[in-house]
């Protein structure tokens, strides 16, 4: 993080922009070249670019063959370089730009690195490809040996080798590589090497004429190493001009993070293209930090990732609001393309049912118990417990579905809990809790217990320990098990009864699953019609469309039920904030930047297949920090003591689970202060 930068610029919250560029080749005309890598350079320039990548001898073409061995070209080579180096001077972007290069007694296909005036490094390809249409080692000798070296190009003298870490001093964690086509596709890449050395992002200078699916298989090289390593791999190919003597040329460019795209542009170009996106420097950090394999495997390899040498230099990013060029996901645990959706939801489904099957298996088959409410989490839960029976070969009338009404149930939500327990086949009752309720009130000298309108937290909790209790007490009876209904986001609330309440159970199967996922998961159960029919499949519309309401206090004077978004606040951007923080550890000061551009246009963006588009939302910044200061609140300062006693229940979301023998670990007499002091710090003078 920059600190000394304003709130609404990227690099202040860890973001480096970067630009993998393609451009027309002229062939054998190094002045030429130079001037369309200019016209691109100055182009990020405006764009705020920090690194801009082009393509594998971009200053001579690839498709030269002999001519790369005229001293007229290689004069004209270095002369190219020194005019992109005096260029160079009022520009933003570090370029990083191919050239073949004269050194000791052979010629070197090289990544050039320049920036501000100066010539940083240039960088040798290690690997060359000698087999079928291609040549290389007719001309280049490879670079892999060369570690330790200088080069002499013009009148200038630079760091030379493989080995080079290009490190800017004012942005954090904007460590640079450059590796050279052929160097990506050997078992052992060069940036695998930088990346244990301290590269975050990973560049590949590629020529790679095309053929039939080689597309594809530089996006899977692409994805897969920018994953291995923890980094952002940029990959930039040659495209139009190149010779078409026998191969051709497709201007291939993208951007990977941690295995996701980033930013492509079109194949086959009519002209210059560049990818550009903002890389998350925070998160690749912040990956390597809690992955400890990550250092023991530099610590392996420590003879060769600690020879790397270091060039500093300084970016000067810029101070103003940039954008942000990255897609945003306002449901961070519902991804918006409807293939991935349904595979995650399948997946969660199927983790929750295979998850529950084995602890019934292994405690000798009991009765499942659920109390079903008509809201999403207890529909959600019973919908897994009848799958398992499915899966078990049991009949669904095993399961032990209790409909509880409290002193502010409403007729639609015990309607839809009946009707979906009788649906799905289990075995359903009613047991008025009111009664037993109202004795504990009266007990306790509590004015509910005489009509007051009192509705506390006591007054809350008395009813949902009455449930709780008597679902322990059936589950004795009836040699079953309490299935749990609560949901990973009231988990991260503590928005829970605590001991005898919602907050215990013997199997939470909804544990993993946040509250923003569990309807998507329902939607895909309808579609999918995964053990449901048309009637629990209209139950379950019914239930989707219901406000969620722990429906504890009785409606007010205008007939307003209970809401728990309304007291708490939206789940969206609860759930956001879950993400951010217990997958990568987020800086609130960033979750809200991040959150206040997801939310900030309903029409912008996309959002999850199946969202109603007359319930599509917006939030504005001073709507964002308010629930966001809540929920560092209650996450840090509250709700840990709940966490720390929960049950067993699987973990669904790669982003973790809150389980305290799992990805969630804390004290339960933490605070929120430091995380309240970080975004009130950060948002001084924003008017937030």
């Amino acid at each position: 993080m920059s600190a000394d930068l304003p709130f609404d610029s990227a690099y202040r919250h860890g973001f480096a922009r970067i630009a993998a560029c393609t451009t027309p080749i002229a062939i054998a005309d190094p002045r030429a070249n130079a001037e369309a890598v200019l016209a691109e350079a100055r182009a990020c320039h405006e764009d705020g670019v920090a690194v801009a990548l082009f393509p594998e001898l971009a200053l001579s073409g690839y498709a030269i063959d002999d001519l790369v061995l005229q001293d007229v070209l290689l004069d004209a080579v270095e002369t190219a370089v020194e005019q992109l180096v005096a260029a160079s001077v009022d520009l933003l972007p570090v370029l990083v730009v191919g050239a073949p290069l004269r050194h000791g007694t052979r010629l070197y296909n090289c990544a050039v690195v320049i920036h501000r005036g100066e010539l940083l490094g240039v960088v040798p390809k290690s690997a060359l490809p000698t087999y079928r249409e291609f040549y290389e080692r007719r001309w280049y000798a490879p670079g892999d040996d060369q570690r330790g070296q200088d080069i002499r190009v013009g009148d200038r003298f630079a760091p030379f080798g493989p080995d080079l870490l290009f490190a800017a001093l004012d942005v954090p964690g904007l460590v640079v590589h450059a590796e050279i086509c052929e160097d990506m596709w050997v078992p052992v890449p060069p940036s695998s090497e930088a990346a244990l050395a301290g590269a975050t992002v990973l560049l590949n200078l590629s020529g790679s004429p095309i053929t039939i699916a080689r597309a594809d298989d530089r996006k899977l090289l692409a994805s897969s190493q920018s994953l291995r390593c923890l980094a952002a791999y940029a990959y930039a190919a040659a495209g139009a001009g190149e010779s078409t003597n026998d191969v051709s040329w497709d201007g291939q460019t993208m951007i990977y993070e941690g295995g996701q795209l980033l930013a492509e542009t079109e194949r086959f170009p009519d002209g210059p293209r560049r990818a550009v996106a903002d890389v998350d420097l925070d998160r690749l950090r912040q990956d390597r930090q809690r992955q400890g394999t990550f250092d023991d495997n530099r610590r392996t390899l420590n003879a060769r990732t600690g020879a790397f040498r270091t060039v500093h230099f300084r970016l000067d990013p810029p101070r103003s609001d940039i954008g942000l060029r990255r897609a945003i996901a306002r449901f961070p645990f519902v991804p918006a393309d409807p293939a991935r959706l349904a595979q995650d939801c399948y997946e969660a489904f199927n983790i929750q049912v295979s998850g529950l099957e084995q602890r019934l298996r292994a405690i000798g088959g009991p009765r499942p118990v659920i109390g079903v409410s008509g809201g999403l989490d207890s529909t959600h839960a019973l919908l897994v417990v009848a799958r398992a029976m499915d899966r078990m070969g049991r009949p669904r009338s095993d399961i032990l579905a209790y409909t509880m009404p409290g002193f502010a149930t409403g007729d639609e939500t015990r309607s839809n809990a009946i009707e979906l327990a009788e649906a799905v086949g289990a075995t359903i009752e009613t047991i008025d809790i009111r009664p037993t309720a109202t004795e504990i009130l009266r007990g306790i000298d509590h004015p509910a217990a005489d009509g007051s309108p009192v509705y506390d937290v006591t007054y809350e909790n008395v009813q949902a320990g009455v449930r709780t209790d008597l679902l322990f007490r059936l589950a004795n009876r009836h040699n079953g098990i309490v299935i749990g209904t609560s949901d990973l986001s009231e988990l991260a609330l503590g928005w829970a009864t605590y001991g005898v309440g919602d907050q215990m159970s013997h199997y939470a199967v909804n544990a993993g699953v946040p509250k923003t996922l569990i309807q998507h998961v329902i939607r895909w159960v309808i579609t999918a019609r995964e053990g449901v029919d048309d009637r629990t499949a209209a139950v379950l519309r019914a239930v989707l469309d219901t406000e969620i309401s722990p429906e504890l206090v009785p409606a007010d004077a205008d007939g307003k039920v209970q809401s728990t978004e309304d007291t708490i606040g939206p789940y969206a951007l609860h759930d956001f904030t879950l993400f951010h923080v217990l997958r990568y550890g987020m800086r609130p000061s960033k979750i809200a930047f991040l959150a206040s551009r997801a939310f900030g246009e309903a029409d912008a963006g996309t959002w999850p297949a199946g969202f109603p588009e007359d319930e599509r939302y917006a939030y504005d910044r001073e709507t964002v920090v308010r629930w966001l200061r809540v929920f560092l609140g209650r996450y840090f300062g509250f709700a840990q003591f709940k966490r720390s006693a929960i049950p067993n229940g699987p973990k669904v979301s790669p982003a973790g689970s809150l389980s305290p023998r799992g990805d969630w670990r804390a004290p339960s007499d933490g605070n929120a202060r430091a995380w309240l002091a970080e975004l009130d710090a950060a948002l001084s003078g924003t008017g937030a």
